[in-house]
């Protein structure tokens, strides 16, 4: 009797397809497909509840959740201009140096002698410079983008040192508005998370409602292809590159903030985080395809790992571990998405 049910399943199941009706399965399927980044989602909600059955007494408090956005907030400003210049067909190692040039210039006695303002536009300014050197090597001096920020991450952690003397450098007290930034609160989280938020907003409307941005996704995906459209290629990948570096600019004074100082040894192995973040996100390697949302939540993946190893009291070196196998993982399911749409 089953064997005779079968066949009318299976002719009902036809019928729709032939006439281009979606399967029940099909379309609970296409539904949780158009939510836009479900599988970081579910990855993040599976990290909190890790978190909360592992060590609830401080993974589920106020001050964890502050301290878990204050963290991600540094490296989150990088990873929005390390997403622009990924999306553009780049690579930027020097973040990490740069911003570490950048609050090591800001903090030097000459320059906080002019005050908190001079400062922030000091750490700006040097920022922009480093990523307009790197831009201005790839685009006109024909470097590879690998070899010119390399280039940059020794030349700027060199400069660095020198310039500090391998000293920490604090922030003087007439200078508290820096730091201020880290213990002034606003609706219970401190000002640098907004200053975080703006950033990621202004880099959202940026790569999703304007020219720039949709350039950067076509000399990503063709750089041919976006000359031949009229597209100064070699202009637009210099502005990315001057957008990365000011990013770590914006993030260098965070990183005053938080710490009260410029330092030479900031930002290590930074843009090896910003850089996996951006992957894990969705981001191609390759260009031409990304999404600076999927960068954050990459981001504070990582950030939510970060936490629960400290919070666990586990090894700093599993932690390493378990982030490479992250990236490893990332990857490989990059390329079978890619292998199915083709």
């Amino acid at each position: 009797m089953s064997d005779s049910l079968t066949p009318a399943v299976d002719e009902h199941a036809n019928a729709r397809a032939q006439r281009g009706e979606p399967t029940p399965g099909a379309t609970m399927r296409s539904r949780l497909g158009g939510i836009p980044h479900l599988g970081l989602i579910i990855a993040l909600a599976l990290l909190a509840v890790v978190g909360m059955v592992t060590v609830p007494e401080t993974f589920a408090t106020g001050s964890n959740l502050v301290s878990v956005l204050s963290l991600a907030a540094t490296i989150g400003v990088i990873t929005v201009g390390v997403t622009f210049v990924i999306i553009g067909g780049g690579i930027d190692l020097s973040v990490g140096a740069v911003m570490a040039l950048a609050s090591v210039w800001a903090t030097t006695l000459a320059t906080q002698s002019y005050g908190p303002v001079v400062m922030v536009l000091c750490a700006v300014l040097v920022g922009t410079g480093a990523g307009l050197v790197n831009g201005l090597l790839i685009s006109y001096g024909r470097m590879v983008p690998f070899i010119a920020t390399l280039a940059m991450l020794v030349a700027a952690r060199g400069l660095a040192q020198r310039m500090s003397d391998r000293r920490t450098q604090l922030v003087q007290q007439a200078n508290q508005a820096i730091v201020d930034m880290s213990t002034t609160r606003v609706l219970g989280l401190p000002v640098l998370v907004y200053v975080f938020a703006v950033v990621v907003v202004l880099g959202w409307v940026l790569l999703n409602r304007t020219t720039f941005g949709r350039r950067t996704y076509a000399v990503g995906g063709n750089p041919e292809a976006a000359r031949l459209a009229g597209i100064d290629v070699r202009r637009h990948t210099v502005l990315l590159y001057a957008l990365s570096g000011l990013c770590c600019g914006i993030a260098a004074v965070l990183i005053m903030a938080r710490t009260t100082t410029g330092s030479s040894t900031h930002g290590d192995l930074y843009e090896l985080d910003a850089i996996a973040a951006v992957i894990i996100g969705g981001t191609l390697l390759t260009g031409g395809r990304g999404t600076i949302i999927g960068s954050i939540l990459g981001l504070l993946i990582f950030t939510v790992i970060t936490n629960l190893f400290i919070l666990n009291g586990l090894n700093t070196s599993d932690q390493l571990i378990a982030k490479g196998l992250i990236i490893v993982i990332a990857v490989l399911l990059q390329r079978r998405s890619l292998k199915s749409v083709t």
